[in-house]
């Protein structure tokens, strides 16, 4: 059997000629596995949840006093107060825009379809309908030009970022606004979209904004807060901003914390739950003040918890028969979970289909045809509803009767309700138009009429509304406009479990509650789209505001989900996929830990040295793209303790071989970039017999064995007040190097740009000092080394970076085993993990992309057929 897997390996790697291996196939993208073809990308910047503990963050922690601290503990409460607060304003205005805007369409159609059916002049009507929807869709449309991010319903996008990945642009300002305008035309432009998903994203940026007082896009918005400037605190007030959206939107702060805790950080700490809970509480309640006093004038009662509401389900009083479930009814709700998650992952693969589609065939295009595809999903999804209404409709009775114990009947709909959301269309008095009350009507009224309405709607009608709807939602869904996907899948799923309910009612004659089953109906369905489980059965649960129905809800959800995952993932996980983005599992699998730290990490290292002279600095950040640097110094000691037992050569020539022809590369790179450098000086640099050794080398020069058989050759000694010399040979750049500590990128031009440097002559005690609110003003956009005029650059002037380095990093060994490090990596929120050996020697450095799946697979297969 091995053999015949290595045979196969070897066939499927050959290709003209060559021989790859399952992991540069897998890079390639050359594998037949379609899951393979989309790899994470390795542009996107990680975030640092782990504090940086340099020489500016500690004094900044000796200033504080214990009331300093609990004056800074008041202020992040005010702060999340705020958000909550903010967020639910922000829901009041798009709901209200919505409700006013879609009020005023179904107005004027109506009144025109009612004038057109005795005149016939329904394509008249049908022209009106068309003009407010695509009008509205092109408005939403163009914002998402202006901000593409801004497309689609952002969780994926704010899942990724809580997961530990800086997306471009997911939480600008300019990115809110398109998000908060272009949802509310999409929802009043009749596509089978919701608002609940855009208002995560935009309470997630309301909270990575606000406590920050200054505006990238709006320049002028800027307050001197020199508080909350890390990734840190950021992404906690993210979480924050998540949760209240959710809490907004469906009135379950309680799930909403659940939510930003299950769904979105992957890095959380106990004291920010209080605080997540406090903003979801604030945004509901701030929200719920303000609606119930605009829609019923009343002020303070707090009818209106969110921007979804079920409703109340409950029996007709006096009728003691009635039951909202029974032990019965569990086994045809897991039935209904098994059904709703073959309904998910059916919609999951077709959407993930149109969605690579999009990818191959729209995105690469001019940005004016996703304009033109979201006007035609406009323009298809305006047809198939009014036709359908006008000609696939039946005549149902306004009032359908039912007898109590007394025999007396009792009118389940009253009068206000059946006038603003029954549509008469072509029906006879005292009747109505049963699909087209469904279609012309917001999402959230129909919703609630397959919750609460009992026997207003034919089997047929369902059937045709559930299967448009599937189809057309689907389509839907990753349009060039702000689109949710919480509403259609609740809607589509209440439909399907409104279906079940008539059909056990008639065909069975069993005495069912049918607003019991279309709720779990739509639990079933969007169970099996987005596969949640906890957050949404809390989320379920406190919009119906019934207890009783956490046990029916949760069975159904957890059922979807298993089914769903048999076949493919969550909605969400496939876009975040689609996108590339490295976002981090829970956990690895158990057949993960056959591989070890050294196996995965990345043994071809860019260093730099605690005093380093300007020219190389310059040269490492204009060659490379590593948002990290290991620094290090290179002494005799380690190599001549490891000489006993040649426990050199058997730990770590393995490592050396790999990475000595990369480092002697580096070298050639940076005096090649050296050359362009505009000071003469620097670029003689590049002319020493150094940098003349590199292309012996190349041609297979083994530098290292040259190493190790004068090892006793005395190196010159580099202490932490010296500067690392040009005059250096080839095997003295590749000596063991002991590591100190990790500084970032940014650092490094920060220190550049603020002339942090001291000349030769001097000691590095006469260099600058920078502050932490110095270090940091310019988060979270730190200037780049492109940016810099290097010609006011000294380039032998040093730079001593032991100050503002993190000297205390987590580090594993290189035996460690990946599930180890990968939940210390997940964990504690890392950005890059350094694999230093027993003596202190640096070997390699693990990063978020050596975590993925993806890349843990194909280094599995590679340690497979090394086997």
């Amino acid at each position: 059997m091995a053999c015949c897997r290595n045979c196969l390996c070897c066939h499927c790697c050959c290709r003209d000629g060559e021989t790859h291996t399952p992991e540069e196939l897998t890079i390639l993208g050359e594998t037949q596995n379609e899951e393979d073809e989309i790899l994470p990308r390795k542009d996107y910047e990680s975030l640092d949840y782990d504090r940086c503990i340099n020489e500016p963050y500690v004094e900044v922690l000796e200033g504080m006093s214990n009331k300093k601290a609990k004056k800074y503990e008041a202020v992040k409460w005010m702060l999340v107060f705020a958000i909550g607060v903010s967020v639910g304003l922000v829901g009041l205005f798009v709901d209200f825009f919505v409700h006013l805007f879609t009020q005023l369409k179904f107005n004027l159609v109506g009144k025109s379809v009612e004038e057109c059916s005795e005149h016939g002049c329904l394509a008249l009507s049908l022209l009106e309908l068309l003009a407010f929807n695509m009008t509205f869709i092109f408005i939403a449309s163009v914002l998402v030009l202006i901000e593409p991010v801004a497309a689609g319903s952002g969780i994926p996008e704010i899942k990724s970022y809580l997961n530990g990945v800086k997306i471009p642009g997911i939480v600008r300002l300019r990115t809110f606004i398109s998000k908060a305008i272009g949802v509310l035309f999409t929802v009043a432009g009749g596509l089978f979209v919701g608002k609940e998903g855009p208002m995560i994203h935009c309470g997630a940026i309301v909270g990575a904004g606000l406590p920050q007082f200054q505006s990238i896009t709006f320049k002028k918005i800027n307050f001197d807060f020199p508080y909350f400037r890390s990734d840190r605190d950021k992404r906690d007030f993210v979480s924050a901003g998540a949760a209240a959206g959710v809490a907004a939107a469906f009135g379950a702060p309680i799930g909403g914390t659940l939510f930003s805790l299950e769904e979105g950080s992957s890095f959380w700490n106990q004291a920010l739950t209080w605080k997540v809970l406090f903003c979801s509480m604030s945004a509901t309640f701030t929200l719920n003040f303000f609606r119930s006093g605009i829609y019923y004038n009343k002020w303070g009662s707090f009818q209106l918890p969110g921007l979804l509401n079920f409703g109340e389900f409950k029996c007709l009083d006096g009728d003691k028969k009635c039951h909202l479930w029974t032990a019965v009814d569990l086994a045809f709700f897991v039935l209904m979970g098994v059904v709703g998650g073959l309904l998910g992952a059916l919609f999951n693969c077709i959407n993930k289909r149109l969605a690579k589609y999009r990818m191959r065939n729209v995105h690469p295009k001019a940005k004016f045809f996703r304009v033109l595809e979201s006007l035609l999903v406009a323009m298809v999804t305006t047809v198939v509803i009014f036709v359908a209404s006008m000609t696939l409709g039946e005549c149902r009775d306004f009032v359908s009767p039912t007898t109590n114990h007394n025999n007396t009947t009792v009118v389940s709909l009253n009068e206000d309700i059946i006038n603003s959301t029954i549509r008469q269309f072509f029906c006879p008095n005292k009747t109505y138009n049963d699909m087209a009350t469904l279609f012309f009507n917001p999402q959230e009224v129909a919703i609630n009429q397959l919750f609460h309405q009992d026997g207003t709607f034919s089997p047929v009608t369902l059937t045709v509304f559930f299967v448009l709807y599937f189809l057309l939602a689907c389509w839907t869904y990753g349009v060039s406009v702000p689109s949710g996907l919480f509403v259609p899948s609740l809607l589509c799923g209440a439909a399907f479990g409104r279906l079940v309910a008539n059909l056990l009612k008639i065909n069975l004659g069993m005495d069912i509650y049918s607003g019991t089953f279309a709720l779990i109906g739509a639990a079933a369905f969007l169970g099996g789209v987005v596969r949640m489980t906890i957050s949404l059965t809390v989320i379920l649960i406190e919009s119906t505001n019934e207890i009783t129905y956490g046990l029916p809800i949760m069975i159904t959800l957890m059922v979807a989900k298993w089914i769903g995952d048999f076949f493919n993932k969550g909605i969400y996980d496939i876009h975040i996929h689609l996108r590339g983005v490295p976002v981090l599992e829970w956990e690895t699998e158990v057949e993960m830990d056959k591989l070890t730290a050294s196996d995965i990490m990345e043994p071809s290292l860019t260093y730099v040295y605690p005093h380093t002279r300007i020219q190389s600095l310059v040269s490492i950040l204009r060659t490379t793209s590593y948002h990290a640097f290991p620094v290090v110094t290179e002494n005799r000691d380690n190599e001549r303790d490891f000489m006993k037992g040649n426990i050199l050569i058997s730990n770590n020539i393995h490592f050396k071989n790999a990475s000595v022809l990369t480092r002697a590369g580096e070298q050639r790179r940076r005096c090649q970039s050296m050359k362009s450098y505009p000071s003469s000086e620097l670029r003689n640099v590049c002319d020493d017999p150094a940098a003349a050794m590199v292309p012996a080398v190349e041609e297979g020069q083994d530098m290292l064995q040259q190493m190790l058989e004068r090892r006793h050759v005395p190196y010159p000694n580099l202490y932490p007040d010296q500067s690392p010399s040009e005059e250096w040979t080839m095997e003295e750049r590749f000596r063991p190097l002991t590591f100190h500590g990790l500084i970032l990128r940014s650092q490094l031009v920060n220190l550049l740009i603020r002339g942090v440097c001291y000349t030769e002559n001097q000691s590095s005690a006469t260099q600058p000092r920078l502050s932490y609110a110095e270090m940091t003003e310019d988060y979270p956009r730190f200037p780049d080394i492109h940016d810099l005029d290097l010609a006011l650059l000294n380039p032998r002037m040093i730079v001593d970076v032991t100050a503002y380095m993190n000297p205390c990093p987590y580090t594993v060994s290189p035996n460690t085993r990946v599930s180890q490090v990968f939940n210390l990596f997940r964990t504690m929120g890392l950005r890059h993990l350094p694999v230093v050996n027993a003596v202190g020697e640096i070997v390699g450095i693990i990063t978020r992309h050596n975590l993925t799946h993806e890349f843990l697979l194909a280094k599995l297969r590679q340690h497979y057929i090394t086997i």
